[in-house]
């Protein structure tokens, strides 16, 4: 009993012996090890400072700009861990980082697509410049003021003050018309007068008033069509384009330009008409004949 117990001792101290050893021995690759270490360390600080100040110059979002200041200096950050690995020849520990890294990153992506999805999307509106921060845009029934593009989604304030959250995947998938791309719209008023109405007439007064309103300094004239012959109006649309960079300087605009052609049919005496019917009886009733018709 007591051989084996004093056999098992040195077995012990010759490892730790072995250990003492092998670390003196390796003493060199740690410290190069420890200082590639360190050195990444403060050039993925330098690198993330760099790479965030470089893109907020093209990206208005901050948080955008951070998340690549951060992948930047993760990346510096393996790449020395990598180094320092090799350094102390663990290239087996190399090897098995790297197939653990591949399978756990497999396995997020597969439980986090959804998420990776808005995150990706978020990287690309950034880069866009078909939307911007304060961008009026109108997209999946939704309009207003693109205040946020953050990492998972695009936040509008409509009209009401509201705040929509749509998610950025959602925006990437969809069609979106953005009214602040150009300075410039095209308005269309629709209206109708009575059939007695003189048609010349019609026209050229709805021209004058809209004219009176919105001069233009290019070509573009205003356009007077009639459409149809309605129920009880002759129907027409009027087109006419005016500074514009929102859906709310549309609005104004149709409103203002109703107003002018109502306020000028007033004056001369154009009826635009609401829809009426009107009953016609072609048989004669004699309501003054007291008898009665026996069944």
């Amino acid at each position: 009993m007591k051989d084996k117990i004093q056999t098992s001792f040195l077995e012990i101290i010759e490892k730790i012996e072995g250990w003492i050893t092998s670390f003196i021995e390796n003493l060199p690759n740690i410290i190069v090890a420890i200082i590639v270490m360190v050195v990444s360390y403060y050039i993925a600080r330098v690198v993330n400072k760099w790479v965030v100040k470089l893109a907020s110059k093209r990206i208005p979002q901050n948080s955008i700009s951070q998340l690549i200041g951060r992948i930047s200096a993760i990346f510096v950050v393996l790449v020395g861990l990598f180094l320092a690995l090799g350094a102390m020849d663990l290239s087996k520990t190399l090897n098995t980082l790297l197939a653990g890294a591949g399978i756990s990153g497999l396995v997020i992506g597969l439980a986090l697509q959804g998420t990776l999805s808005n995150l990706l999307s978020g990287i690309v509106l950034s880069f866009r410049k078909k939307i911007e921060l304060g961008n009026w845009i109108e997209t999946t029934g939704f309009a207003g003021e693109v205040i946020d593009i953050n990492l998972n989604s695009v936040v509008l304030k409509e009209f009401d003050n509201n705040l929509v959250v749509i998610p950025n995947k959602t925006i990437i998938e969809n069609p979106f018309k953005n009214y602040s791309l150009t300075t410039k719209m095209r308005i269309v008023v629709a209206c109708g007068v009575g059939y007695e109405s003189d048609l010349e007439q019609v026209e050229k007064l709805t021209k004058v008033a809209i004219g009176g309103l919105y001069k233009t300094d290019d070509d573009s004239e205003i356009e007077f069509y009639y459409t149809e012959f309605g129920d009880s109006s002759i129907n027409f649309i009027c087109r006419f384009w005016v500074d514009s960079e929102n859906a709310k300087n549309k609005l104004d605009a149709t409103s203002v330009a109703i107003k002018a052609i109502k306020k000028s049919f007033d004056t001369n005496n154009i009826n635009i008409p609401f829809p009426i019917r009107t009953l016609e009886f072609n048989n004669q009733l004699d309501i003054s004949n007291p008898k009665k018709k026996e069944l």
